[in-house]
C-alpha cells in the first residue's frame, strides 16, 4: 500500500497543531476522483477552522485546505468527465487538500489549462469564488457600474480586479504600499488609492463625477463599514466577504442612500451558482482574462508558517503549500 504524507490536525489552536504525517492512500468510491497535489492553497478561512472559530463542529483529527491542484491519478466507478492524467484545480474535496493527495467528488475539480500552473491553480477555488460570488451573486454588478475593491492586493482582491475587468466595470482598489499599488495597477485596476493615507476615500467623489461607488467589496468590515456608507452610491451595495470585530454604523447614511449591505459567504452557494463561477473561470483562464498571481511557495511540512503568513497584511496574491 502507498502511504502518503498531509498534514493533520488534532486538536484546534494556533498553527503549531498542524503536523505532517504518514496516511493510508485514498482510494475513490464511486463518483470520485484522487488528485496527486502539486500545489496546495492557503486561505484566511483556513486558519478560522483550525482555530476552531469557525468550525468548532469539525471531527478530529482532519486535514486542512479547500484549493489545491494537480493531475488526476485515479478515478472511481461512474466517472464520466474527468480521466487519469487530466490537469485539474480542486475546490473544496472529501479529504483536505494539505496532503500529497485529494480525495474528490468528480465536481469538485475543473479542468485547468496548461498555460496556468499548478500554483496558479491552486489559487483559484476560494479566491475567485469568494470575489465572483461577492460582485455577481451577491451584488448583481453590472457592466459600466463602478467597484471598489478594497485590500485589491490579496488574493481576493486580484480576483475581484480581473473579473470586475472582464464584465465592464470602472475599477477601483485599494493598498498598503507603494508596491501594493503597482500590483493592483499591474491587475487591471483603472485607480488605485493607498489606504493608508488620511483622507484616501475623499478622492472617490472626483473618482465618480460625485456619482460615489456603485458596489464596495469590503474586506475588512469593522475598520471600514461606516466610511463606505459615506461613498457608496444612490442604491448601491457593499458587500462585507472580510470582518475582524464589531462595528458601529450609522443607519441613516443607509437609509438616505437606499443603499444595501450585503454579508456573503461561499458556504451559501448553491449547486448551481458554484457550477456558473467555475464554468466563468475555466472561460476566463483559458482565454487569459483570469491569471492568478502567486506571491510565496511553501513546503507542506511548514504549514503553519504559511498560515501565520496569510493573516499577514503585507501579503501580496496568494501563498500556496508545495508536497
Amino acid at each position: 500500500m502507498f502511504v502518503m504524507k498531509a498534514i493533520r490536525v488534532k486538536e484546534f489552536g494556533p498553527p503549531e497543531v498542524m503536523q505532517l504525517e504518514e496516511t493510508p492512500d485514498l482510494i475513490p468510491a464511486a463518483g470520485q476522483v484522487l488528485v496527486r497535489v502539486s500545489a496546495a492553497g492557503v486561505n484566511p478561512v483556513d486558519t478560522y477552522i483550525r482555530s476552531g472559530i469557525y468550525r468548532p463542529d469539525l471531527k478530529l483529527p482532519y486535514t486542512p485546505g479547500l484549493d489545491a491542484a494537480g493531475i488526476i491519478s485515479a478515478v472511481g466507478p461512474d466517472v464520466r468527465h474527468r480521466k487519469v492524467g487530466q490537469r485539474v484545480y480542486v475546490a473544496w474535496s472529501l479529504s483536505g487538500t494539505y496532503a500529497e493527495a485529494v480525495l474528490c467528488k468528480e465536481f469538485q475539480t475543473h479542468p485547468l489549462t496548461d498555460r496556468i500552473s499548478f500554483s496558479q491553480g491552486a489559487a483559484i477555488g476560494v479566491p475567485y469564488g469568494t470575489a465572483f460570488r461577492a460582485l455577481f451573486q451577491r451584488a448583481h454588478a453590472e457592466a459600466g457600474e463602478t467597484v471598489l475593491v478594497h485590500g485589491a492586493s490579496g488574493g481576493v482582491g486580484i480576483a475581484a480586479l480581473q473579473l470586475a475587468r472582464s464584465r465592464g466595470l470602472t475599477v477601483i482598489g485599494t493598498a498598503g504600499s507603494e508596491e501594493g499599488m503597482k500590483l493592483v495597477l499591474a491587475q487591471g485596476a483603472h485607480h488605485v488609492l493607498n489606504h493608508n493615507s488620511p483622507g484616501y476615500l475623499e478622492h472617490l467623489s472626483e473618482l465618480t463625477c460625485g456619482r460615489g461607488v456603485a458596489v464596495i467589496l469590503e474586506m475588512l468590515a469593522n475598520v471600514n463599514l461606516d466610511n463606505d456608507l459615506s461613498v457608496v452610491a444612490t442604491n448601491g451595495r457593499i458587500v462585507v466577504i472580510g470582518n475582524r470585530g464589531r462595528v458601529e454604523i450609522d443607519p441613516r447614511a443607509a437609509m438616505s442612500k437606499e443603499a444595501s449591505i450585503l454579508g456573503m459567504t461561499l458556504y451559501n452557494a448553491s449547486e448551481r451558482e458554484l457550477e456558473s463561477m467555475h464554468a466563468a473561470f475555466v472561460a476566463g483562464l483559458s482565454n487569459g482574462t483570469l491569471v492568478p498571481v502567486v506571491s510565496r511557495e511553501i513546503p507542506l511540512a511548514e504549514a503553519a508558517t504559511a498560515q501565520h503568513a496569510v493573516l499577514e497584511g503585507s501579503t501580496f496574491g496568494k501563498i500556496v503549500l508545495v508536497p
